[in-house]
């Protein structure tokens, strides 16, 4: 077995016990309860009625079987004191028992366990559009060791160790590139759907896909820590902690249930009829509430995850649908956190190129991230600077290298007194170069404004949110990149706790507030929105403090989440309202008789059908589309 095949088969053997498993419990267990009940409705109803009509056999032993794993929850519920739908269609079934109406009883029977097993086949795929990441993660990792490679479980790597990855395997840890150049497939994780090409230094996340060379990585975070770890806690937590919505959901199908068994009251109380009694109660359903609400905040919380950021609760996308107001750091949010030189000012009778090739020269073994963007820029443009000796640093001031046997100095006007003032409201970074006492130039370096910043304002714009600035910057430095991507206001100058009491005040007047920022400076703010959200690449107390994390620090990322959250949210409200409305007319045709039981089950089953089916639509069912503030094609929205 090669090693890839050796990687791959772990993956592929637990996928297919997934499969199976889920096979199992649903067509060898309820699929053969409700069969077997359907078998019985069917003899019922071609006259196989012994004893006698007044107590068919078939039909008794069909409820029996059917109404047992109802009659489980039933008594479950009643012990916890609640009125579930379980309880309340146990009670219509043996009503129409009881009046004698034995074909309708099993065929109700039929109609509450098809539903049960659509609802569980729907919650099903929406706990695996998220669960089946970690199944994709291999069981066995390779780990370089002093004596060579080694072949060790994936829960035994830790921090620090490096993990050899071959050509079409999974990538198992978050770490960094330390050897090696491939193109990886991170669509899995970051929803980016186009390979990207890694080399040494490059970060990659648990759950790609390396394509083509060998990667050896340095594991960063291994398992529960790892993109996909947090994945899968997270859907684990929003499990055992519902989202208000999915409680209001449980609270208005309990409220549901009263109304209708009200109604059959009513409706005895008003007609002396047990058939048109039985079919009120029948009618009123809240399943598809009920099922469909965890199913569409399931399923939401897949999605976005597919678009490369994860919720740390199915609670927070339900308030970021609700947001009125984005409140955005700049630096390392709006950019990229990196200066990159802007603008070449050489001296009069320099040309740029000589500037640049200068101050690359002696910045080149330099750690500075002004000096490496200097050498990058020189890089970028084919330049080959020469080796620097002799190079005196100067915190604060710059640096002095030997170039070539000429003196060059980059720095700023400490260090090179005969540079020009560039003026207070300079919005980038000014460095002068002089040779030999001889002035060169500045050149001028600015942090790069993320590709996706303009875009994400406008999409943000476009869904009628309100977008703010806030950042510790300098107001000229904070207008000059903000004014032209279109935010609406602009704050600089705030120190962390300046940021916080801003959020506060926004939410103190009513505003729901969305905080995005990736810095130390940033967490106050983030705990103090209604919802924070980090990016990927900032600071691991900014992680800490978010509600939501945009992993592959795209802002598109922002604009989709964002997007599927309201789209839940609209989901759910139909789901409420459909069901409200369905139940009412439902009850009222079931009270003047013109809807008889088994009518009334038919639109009680068919209305929890297309509530589920309506939730279900949020379920991944591929590879993410929605990037660049486009909606999913393949979906309605």
């Amino acid at each position: 077995m090669s090693v890839q095949d050796r990687v791959t088969a772990p993956t592929s053997s637990r996928a297919t016990t997934n499969s199976e498993s889920l096979l199992r419990r649903v067509d060898r267990a309820d699929a053969a309860r409700t069969l077997f009940v359907l078998a019985c409705t069917i003899a019922l109803a071609l006259g196989l009625d012994w004893p006698g009509p007044r107590l068919p056999l078939v039909a008794a032993v069909g409820i029996v079987v059917g109404c047992w794993p109802v009659v489980v929850e039933a008594v479950e519920d009643l012990r916890g004191r609640r009125m579930s739908m379980e309880l309340s269609m146990l009670i219509a079934i043996i009503a129409a028992a009881a009046i004698g109406e034995w074909l309708t009883a099993p065929l109700i029977t039929v109609f509450v366990l098809a539903a049960e097993i659509l609802e569980d086949l729907s919650m099903d795929r929406g706990r695996d559009a998220l669960t089946d990441l970690m199944a994709f993660l291999p069981d066995q990792v390779q780990v370089r060791t002093a004596d060579g490679l080694t072949e060790v479980g994936l829960a035994e790597v830790h921090e620090g160790q490096v993990v050899v990855v071959p050509p079409g395997g999974p990538i198992p840890v978050d770490g960094l590139v330390v050897a090696g150049r491939s193109s990886v497939d991170q669509s899995r994780i970051t929803g980016e759907p186009l390979p990207v090409e890694l080399a040494a230094g490059d970060r990659v996340y648990a759950g790609s896909v390396n394509q083509l060379g060998v990667l050896e990585i340095e594991a960063e975070h291994v398992g529960a820590d790892s993109s996909y770890g947090r994945i899968v806690e997270t859907v684990r937590a929003a499990q055992e902690n519902p989202a208000p919505a999915q409680r209001l959901a449980d609270r208005l199908a309990g409220y549901l249930v009263y109304i209708a068994l009200g109604g059959a009251v009513l409706t005895w109380l008003v007609t002396r009829d047990l058939r048109v009694t039985i079919s009120v109660v029948i009618v009123a359903g809240a399943c598809g509430i009920a099922a469909g609400t965890p199913l569409a905040v399931l399923a939401a919380m897949a999605r976005v995850a597919r678009t490369g950021a994860f919720a740390k609760g199915g609670v927070h996308l339900e308030h970021l649908s609700a947001v009125d107001t984005v409140v955005l750091d700049k630096t390392g949010t709006l950019t990229a956190g990196r200066p990159a030189v802007s603008t070449l000012r050489p001296a009069p009778g320099v040309t740029g190129d000589e500037l640049l090739a200068a101050a690359a020269g002696a910045e080149l073994f330099s750690e500075h991230p002004l000096g490496q963007a200097i050498v990058a820029e020189a890089a970028a443009r084919g330049q080959h600077p020469s080796e620097p000796a002799d190079i005196v640093y100067e915190p604060g001031r710059g640096l002095t290298a030997r170039l070539g046997g000429r003196t060059v100095r980059v720095g700023n006007r400490a260090l090179v007194p005969g540079a020009p003032d560039p003026g207070e409201q300079m919005a980038a970074t000014c460095i002068h170069v002089d040779e030999d006492g001889r002035y060169l130039g500045s050149i001028l370096l600015a942090d790069t404004v993320r590709e996706t910043a303009a875009g994400c304002v406008q999409a943000l714009h476009a869904m009628g949110l309100r977008v703010v600035v806030v950042t510790g910057d300098a107001q000229a430095s904070a207008r000059a990149v903000c004014e032209p991507l279109g935010v609406d206001e602009i704050h600089a100058g705030l120190l962390p706790h300046e940021k916080r009491a801003f959020v506060e005040r926004l939410t103190a007047t009513g505003h729901r507030v969305a905080m995005v920022g990736d810095g130390v400076n940033d967490a106050p703010a983030l705990a103090a929105a209604d919802v924070g959200i980090a990016m990927g690449s900032g600071t691991e107390i900014a992680r800490a403090s978010a509600d939501v994390v945009l992993i592959s620090s795209d802002l598109d990322d922002l604009t989709a989440t964002v997007r599927t959250a309201r789209r839940a949210r609209r989901i759910v409200m139909v789901n409420f309202a459909g069901t409200i409305l369905v139940d009412l007319i439902g009850m009222v045709l079931a009270g003047f008789g013109l809807l008889g039981p088994v009518g009334a089950a038919v639109v009680h089953v068919g209305s929890e059908t297309a509530f589920i089916l309506n939730s279900a639509r949020l379920i991944p069912t591929g590879r993410a589309n929605e990037r660049h503030g486009a909606p999913d094609a393949t979906e309605p929205s």
